[in-house]
């Protein structure tokens, strides 16, 4: 088996769990400048303010848990695909 199936996959989930560790923190100490950003990257849609009061330890917990898992499978899939159309 090659060895990139494991290493790209392994790769993407570290990367996304020290952006979504990063992204956590920022937003715990600019929340309003996070909430127009993302606000922007919705093409303006209307959100609801962000509420710091709602970022628990369990809630980082599972978001990053979850975001690494699917960083993961993503990092998994794109290298079989890669796999595939590289033969």
């Amino acid at each position: 088996m090659k060895s990139y199936l494991y290493t790209i996959p392994n790769a993407l989930a570290l990367t996304t769990a020290i952006i979504y560790v990063a992204c956590r923190i920022l937003v715990a100490l600019f929340p309003d400048g996070f909430f127009a950003i993302g606000q922007s990257w919705f093409h303006g849609i209307v959100l609801n303010r962000l509420d710091t009061s709602s970022l628990t330890m369990t809630s980082f917990i599972v978001g990053l848990i979850s975001s690494t898992i699917a960083a993961w499978i993503i990092g998994y899939i794109y290298a079989k695909a890669h796999e595939m159309f590289s033969k």
